[in-house]
């Protein structure tokens, strides 16, 4: 799956009604969603999702918010798309990310920052396998 990145909107984002708002920059930024689903992770899928984090202080608050309420998680197909989406996306703390970016419109703070997006090809093949069956994209 070269070439793809795994995005999650967060609990923070669908709560607040930005899945289309985000969903409409990530295709205009010309990403193709090759797939989409809304979901819940329970607590073992998130200490599972987030175990590079387990020793960190933020891991309790991190599962806890992420467990919180429903996600969109969908898996994201475009040259570059790694190093593109996280350009998009800005950074983990919305105070300093660009303007224009995901989480300069949407984040609330950097512990809800909107969205995930993998930080490398080798990670959003093991992203995309966690959300999706490989039935499930096209």
């Amino acid at each position: 799956m070269a070439n793809t990145t795994l995005m999650m909107i967060k609990p923070d984002a669908v709560e607040n009604g930005y899945i289309g708002n985000i969903l409409e920059k990530v295709t205009s930024a010309g990403f193709r969603i090759k797939a989409l689903k809304l979901t819940r992770l329970t607590l073992s899928d998130a200490e599972h999702f987030y175990a590079v984090h387990n020793k960190r202080p933020f891991f309790g608050e991190l599962v806890a918010f992420m467990t919180r309420g429903p996600i969109i998680a969908a898996v994201l197909e475009k040259e570059n798309a790694v190093s593109d989406f996280r350009t998009l996306i800005g950074a983990t703390n919305p105070s300093e990310s660009a303007e224009g970016t995901i989480r300069k419109l949407y984040a609330k703070s950097m512990g809800e920052n909107a969205v995930h997006g993998s930080d490398s090809y080798e990670n959003a093949a093991i992203e995309a396998a966690f959300h999706f069956a490989s039935r499930e994209i096209f």
